[in-house]
């Protein structure tokens, strides 16, 4: 089983694994680009993000700047709406419904260190995923685990 693979089932993984560091970078690489496109340059900004985030629905808006650990763990539904400044901490899935907007500095956190210390020196982790369903609005500065 490869780490990725072991993330996704919620099994301790090693997040410096060469695969799981090469994509970080790949997204680190988009995200860098996305955060540089004019904030009125929507069409450019659309197609940015349908290159970073897993899949999304019609009408999806993502203000600048975000952050996301990988971006394709992260699938949004029709009429999503992500203000400024949001953090998708998307080792594990993130799986966002329908009708839902998220107001400015939102934390969504999938990962979690591990409590064993020796595990934790070694820099393993977990991952569980966060479900968000239809006709959700989530408040300012909201810490999701």
């Amino acid at each position: 089983m490869t780490e990725k693979e072991k993330s996704h089932a919620g099994i301790l993984y090693q997040p410096g694994d060469p695969e799981l560091v090469a994509d970080r970078d790949v997204t680190i690489q988009k995200l860098y680009e996305y955060n540089k496109i004019h904030p009125l340059d929507r069409d450019a900004k659309k197609a940015a993000i349908k290159g970073i985030l897993g899949s999304t629905g019609e009408n999806c808006v993502v203000e600048q700047p975000l952050f996301c650990t990988y971006g394709y763990n992260t699938t949004v539904g029709d009429n999503f709406f992500l203000n400024v400044n949001c953090k998708l901490m998307d080792s594990g899935k993130i799986t966002i419904g329908n009708n839902v907007f998220i107001a400015p500095n939102v934390c969504i956190i999938t990962e979690e260190h591990a409590m064993d210390v020796e595990q934790r020196i070694k820099g393993l982790e977990y991952t569980y995923p966060v479900n968000i369903g239809d006709n959700v609005w989530i408040s300012t500065g909201a810490l999701i685990l």
